[in-house]
């Protein structure tokens, strides 16, 4: 690279980082800056400035339950008309129009048995066949279509490179800002952005209130096409855009990267509160999967955005029955020792379902989605997705309905009276002779095979949409499935461990699944299963990837996110030193300034140097400063002087063209030391004097741990002994550089 013309190009250069560092101390001084000050105004401020994150944290979760309300309402009645209407009042769902009557799984003609006021389309199997095919497609098309609205391009100010690594030549004159990689900020659960942005990563626009609105409709019709997704995913989006919102009405989220972190990682936690009913299991999700950065002050504030969310949803009372639990179970017998050997068995099942689905769909995403057709027409593959969803699940009645509906209906004890006439407890009513219903089983099967291939091709589409439901049906399926072979106990209850079992599979959660199991059914008696099974999914899907399916998602979708844990698994694989990440030569002469005695240089000097930055798509990277050594007639002699500060690119444009407007091209610019003259050009106060740094020849763990649990944006590189300059190494190109060692193993 020294004697090239062309300038490094790192990946991700589309992305930008913040620096929690820099913001810790940035909000240290806001708060002793308003501590400082007399009066009562002063006082009144620093009061709110103490309360705001919690006054935040509840304006949050109450607004987060209020749209889950309208979500839930909406997409029940919308779901409903795919099999009919209700003829008093079309805005209400099956169940609400029937006087919260259970359905029976039935076959069409018979879903309004014993319900006048609901009217089916027709009484034909075929005609209702064709018109639950027909509604369903609208529903696809709608809610695709309107995701279709958000797509977005991430900024870059490099030409049409994007985050594809690609080389630009630096003698080329420098083009106008261009449009980087493009997303559809609605598609898909949001999880996987969502904990990009939380690990200190910029996704612009990706929590704007539009946003906010069509992932809320795109997720009532996607869910009410009856393809293997759900909306629980898209609440733990919608619940952050809230956070983010609701973040810029105070000054100190606003005016702050890393403090508004720390409220985003609360308001995932109402996300699956509202989803799920279950708010201390909100929490620990927020916590086991999505946030990077989680001190005791967050689990606080978590626990209250999450608290105000169920409160509020229980209130609203969008399910009719004034609980928060959504499956409640009482299966009235306990599990005995004998049974912990078949919820291992489903722990297993659970484990090979989240192998298999984590690498079939990463496959299947690289593989078809790449084609143009697809590529180039997200409605249309949403289109053959909704297709082949209602071709194979309308003819099993177990499958039938939407996904929620379809654990309700595995869950029940068929020894109550009120389940007795379900279709699952019809069809379980063993013979005279003992033996089972032949179809029934083969219905059980057929369900898991489908929705086991059908959430393959269907996660990762653009439609809003979450994997968490279809994994708890596939484990709700083969449960039920397996507890025929045990006539002593209620099929429900391996339902339901089976359900967190594929769960813990696919996701690789752990306690949250757990919390989030009890919450759901109140089943708190079977904890104890709940854990042999989820802890034994988990070890049998890390034998096929330590990677769960939003780890992956990430990968598929380009987003760039730094995992400590993870990070150090790959690196302690290598015996491999911090000189490893130290940039090229030519890098290295593009990012120096070796400042003078004089403690000033030109101007054009640093214009030249910014726009080298640009050149190479970097936004967030900046100059490192040096003395001593420094060759007289060279200005960037990387790896000879002491290091002395660092500058962001951020703040060395603000202040070439915003401070220097008023001085003259060849002014001379100060960057160290006291300003000497008044009126001189000064940019020292916006130098870090103090960078972190580590030695060259320290092990590369050590850089791993100082970037991940220090949220650094860049690091310093020294040489040892003398502890001159050698490198400097930024976020993205760590991250980088670890995804090469991974694909290398």
């Amino acid at each position: 690279m020294s004697g090239s013309t062309v300038g490094e190009r790192l990946p991700y250069n589309d992305y930008t980082t913040i620096d929690w560092l820099h913001d810790l101390v940035k909000d240290s001084y806001r708060f002793r800056y308003i501590n400082s000050r007399k009066g009562l105004r002063y006082r009144l401020i620093s009061i709110f400035e103490a309360c705001s994150g919690w006054i935040a944290a509840a304006i949050i979760g109450t607004l987060t339950a209020c749209v889950a309300f309208v979500v839930d309402i909406t997409e029940a009645t919308v779901s409903d008309w795919k099999l009919g209407f209700c003829i008093t009042n079309p805005l209400l769902n099956r169940e609400a129009c029937c006087q919260h009557k259970t359905p029976l799984l039935r076959m069409r003609s018979e879903i309004a048995d014993g319900c006048e006021n609901f009217k089916v389309w027709t009484g034909s199997y075929w005609g209702s066949f064709a018109i639950y095919v027909a509604w369903a497609l609208a529903f696809g098309i709608i809610s695709s279509s309107a995701t279709m609205l958000t797509k977005r391009s991430l900024p870059a100010i490099a030409p049409g490179q994007g985050d594809k690594g690609k080389v630009q030549d630096v003698d080329a004159p420098l083009q106008p800002p261009v449009s980087g990689k493009s997303m559809y900020m609605a598609a898909g659960s949001g999880i996987p952005e969502i904990k990009t942005i939380l690990s200190g990563f910029v996704i612009p626009n990706f929590l704007d209130f539009k946003v906010l609105l069509v992932k809320a409709f795109g997720a009532i019709f996607a869910v009410a096409t009856g393809m293997c997704l759900g909306k629980e995913g898209p609440f733990v989006h919608i619940s952050t855009c809230v956070g983010y919102i609701v973040g810029m009405w105070f000054p100190k989220y606003r005016e702050n990267e890393g403090k508004l972190r720390e409220l985003l990682s609360a308001a995932c936690a109402s996300g699956l509160s509202v989803a799920f009913g279950a708010p201390i299991g909100g929490v620990l999700f927020s916590y086991e999967e999505i946030s990077t950065y989680f001190p005791r002050k967050v689990l606080w504030r978590a626990f209250l955005c999450s608290l105000f969310a169920a409160m509020v949803l229980k209130q609203l009372n969008p399910t009719g029955t004034g609980k928060l639990v959504l499956f409640e179970t009482n299966y009235g017998t306990s599990y005995q020792p004998v049974h912990y050997a078949v919820f291992v068995v489903l722990g297993i099942a659970g484990g090979v379902f989240g192998g298999v689905f984590c690498q079939a769909n990463f496959k299947w995403s690289k593989w078809f989605r790449a084609y143009p057709l697809i590529k180039n027409h997200p409605v249309f593959e949403v289109s053959l997705v909704v297709l082949a969803t209602t071709l194979l699940q309308f003819p099993n009645p177990l499958t039938r309905e939407p996904g929620d509906i379809i654990i309700k209906n595995l869950l029940v004890d068929c020894r109550s009276e009120a389940s007795a006439s379900t279709w699952v407890c019809q069809n379980e009513a063993r013979s005279p002779d003992g033996s089972v219903n032949g179809s029934y089983i083969a219905w059980l099967t057929y369900g898991t095979v489908v929705k086991l291939l059908l959430t393959i091709i269907t996660f990762g589409c653009k439609v809003p949409s979450g994997v968490i439901i279809p994994a708890l049906d596939a484990g709700a399926l083969f449960g039920r499935l397996l507890g025929q072979l045990i006539p002593s106990i209620s099929p429900g209850i391996f339902a339901m461990v089976g359900a967190a079992a594929f769960l813990a599979g696919v996701s690789r959660m752990t306690l949250s699944i757990c919390v989030i199991m009890f919450e759901l059914t109140g089943a708190l008696e079977y904890v104890v299963p709940h854990m042999v099974a989820i802890m034994v999914a988990k070890w049998t899907a890390d034998a096929f990837s330590a990677e769960g399916v939003y780890d992956l998602a990430q990968t598929i979708l380009g987003h760039p996110f730094l995992n400590p844990d993870h990070a150090l698994a790959i690196v302690r694989k290598h015996n491999l030193l911090v000189e490893a990440l130290v940039p090229p030569k030519r890098t290295m002469d593009e990012i120096t300034v070796c400042v003078p005695a004089s403690n000033c240089v030109p101007r054009r000097l640093l214009e030249q140097k910014l726009e080298q930055l640009r050149r190479r798509g970097l936004m967030d990277a900046g100059l490192v400063l040096v003395q001593d050594l420094c060759s007289p007639d060279s200005s960037s002699a990387a790896g000879r002087g002491m290091l002395q500060g660092y500058i962001a690119e951020g703040e060395l444009e603000f202040g070439l063209t915003q401070l220097g407007a008023i001085y003259a091209a060849d002014a001379e610019v100060r960057l160290l030391g006291d300003a000497q003259a008044e009126g001189e050009f000064d940019l020292s106060g916006f130098v870090d004097r103090t960078p972190l740094s580590v030695c060259v020849k320290a092990p590369l763990e050590y850089a791993v741990e100082l970037f991940g649990k220090l949220g650094l944006r860049h690091l310093c590189v020294t040489e040892e002994g003398t502890g001159r300059l050698v490198g400097v190494v930024i976020k993205k190109r760590l991250v980088s550089f670890l995804e090469r060692l991974k694909e290398e193993k």
